[in-house]
């Protein structure tokens, strides 16, 4: 039974994953999430329902529109992918309940920020700040709670504020916001674990884009994702990471 609970939440993560796509493409743009329908964007051509089937009609097409043969974008398929394991992952991790829903609201939020910010450079505010009224609501009636919420969303903000006040281009003021998203979401003290693991991850993949000559030193590397990342590890196992990390200090 367990196994049929886990297929059904991964089909409706990948069903999911279809709208966050949409939500990706076109809000950055300025155009409505609900209208028009589902089209090529280099043919126009409204989309039936049988090239909108989450995962499948992509894999089926070969990547192609099915009216003018033009290239579909890989993310799409990734995200669907993507989003349909991660429901059957919280599924398994949460099981039915309250925190579900609430985690995997949460998820879907940063990995509609993580996609717009690595494609558009860009974190919008018409979903950060809706993202941090949400999260204080959410705080009221379960964890964090509205205190430990308010002061980690505090923290957040503060963190990345400083570097971004202090060297001009190195933070941009999205991923502060984002931060103080971040730290309402995790609340203290689990905002530290978030921040620490998105600069640890974010230098580790910096790092490794230099060494490639992928990146030039002074081009600039999007740090939403890693937070966004970062954020959703920490929900998953901000506790357990948190304890060991206090558990090491008092054993040394």
């Amino acid at each position: 039974m367990t196994g049929l609970w886990l297929f059904l939440f991964f089909l409706l993560g990948a069903a999911v994953g279809s709208f966050l796509n949409v939500v990706a493409d076109r809000l950055p743009l300025g155009k409505s999430i609900i209208s028009p329908p589902s089209h090529c964007f280099a043919c126009r051509r409204q989309l039936s329902i049988k090239d909108l089937v989450p995962i499948f009609s992509y894999l089926w097409l070969k990547g192609r529109c099915r009216y003018c043969g033009v290239s579909i974008s890989k993310r799409l398929f990734w995200v669907e992918l993507g989003t349909g394991i991660l429901a059957a992952f919280l599924y398994w991790h949460y099981g039915l309940g309250w925190e579900l829903a609430m985690v995997a609201f949460y998820c879907c939020l940063f990995l509609v920020l993580l996609v717009i910010d690595l494609e558009h450079g860009i974190l919008p505010n018409r979903i950060v700040y809706p993202g941090m009224v949400i999260a204080l609501i959410m705080a009221v009636v379960a964890e964090p709670g509205i205190k430990n919420a308010a002061i980690g969303g505090g923290i957040g903000l503060g963190l990345l504020l400083i570097p971004a006040l202090v060297y001009r281009g190195g933070m941009g003021w999205g991923d502060v916001k984002l931060a103080g998203l971040v730290g309402l979401v995790t609340g203290f003290p689990l905002v530290f674990v978030a921040i620490f693991l998105a600069i640890i991850s974010g230098g580790l993949i910096a790092g490794i884009l230099l060494l490639l000559k992928l990146k030039r030193r002074k081009e600039a590397i999007a740090f939403g994702p890693f937070l966004s990342l970062a954020a959703m590890a920490t929900l998953f196992w901000g506790n357990s990471l948190l304890g060991w990390y206090l558990g090491f200090l008092n054993f040394n």
